[in-house]
């Protein structure tokens, strides 16, 4: 009888040992198919901004609102800006500022046409989740928020430049919890209800037609930092046009605006 009992206890020993080494094998698969789903991709918006109409048949009212994101300044915009002087407000980062100091002089020279506003330090979205935006990686944290804002800011009061009251971030998207930090900030949030030359992707006849579309209360988006690109013979061509027809231009500080997703309240 004793020698049946430990043969059972022995039979039982083997079982669990072998049970046990098998059992850790095991471990890692269900680890894998339990582990934390990859978090969803951020709501993401893309304000609208209207300025108040000037209500006078034949005397649309239009705020222009020009990105100077990196890279040169184009001077057929510019140049059209100045000698037809037509007023505009002009987006600039910290980046673009420290390679176009003739331009920022220019600017500065004209404080009757231009109005210098706050596109961030280094062109980043502000976006406080991690995400990517036309393949550009997001700010990611709201202290990252923050740091593209203050440092656009501090770039602009360096170069002489007044302390801005507006921000437009870039790709001009962001989520909600960042406009809430944004305007906790301080700043008005720059939308836009015509999308003048595609991010300077388009070329200069649809261009022209896009931009010469615009309506009374409207406010233009372009660019005016791709030189070699078709898009802006095609701004300056619109703007152009757009005088000839009567338009009032006006900056973002001249007028009373509307913007959604509570970005101007």
């Amino acid at each position: 009888m004793n020698r049946i009992l430990l043969a059972s206890a022995f039979f039982l020993a083997t079982v669990s040992a072998a049970l046990a080494d098998e059992i850790p094998s095991a471990l890692p698969a269900a680890a894998a198919v339990g582990s934390a789903p990859k978090a969803p991709a951020p709501k993401l918006v893309e304000p609208h901004l209207h300025i108040a109409r000037s209500n006078v048949a034949g005397h649309a009212r239009i705020a222009l609102t020009f990105d100077a994101c990196m890279g040169q300044a184009d001077e057929r915009i510019l140049s059209t800006l100045v000698r037809e002087r037509i007023p505009a407000t002009i987006f600039v980062t910290a980046r673009w500022l420290k390679r176009n100091p003739a331009a920022v002089a220019v600017f500065l020279q004209n404080p009757d046409l231009f109005e210098l506003e706050n596109h961030g330090e280094n062109h980043i979205p502000a976006v406080d989740t991690p995400t990517l935006i036309y393949g550009i990686a997001s700010a990611g944290s709201p202290q990252a928020v923050r740091q593209e804002v203050e440092g656009g800011a501090a770039a602009m009061v360096a170069a002489g430049i007044p302390a801005p009251r507006w921000f437009r971030g870039s790709t001009a998207k962001y989520d909600l919890s960042a406009i809430g930090e944004i305007r906790a900030m301080g700043y008005r949030i720059a939308g836009y209800s015509v999308n003048g030359d595609g991010g300077s992707l388009l070329g200069a006849a649809i261009t022209e037609k896009r931009i010469a579309s615009a309506r009374d209360g409207d406010v233009i988006i372009s660019h005016i930092n791709q030189p070699n690109h078709a898009a802006g013979e095609g701004v300056a061509k619109a703007l152009i046009d757009l005088k000839a027809k009567g338009t009032e231009f006006v900056r973002l500080e001249d007028v009373e605006d509307t913007g959604d997703d509570k970005t101007t309240e």
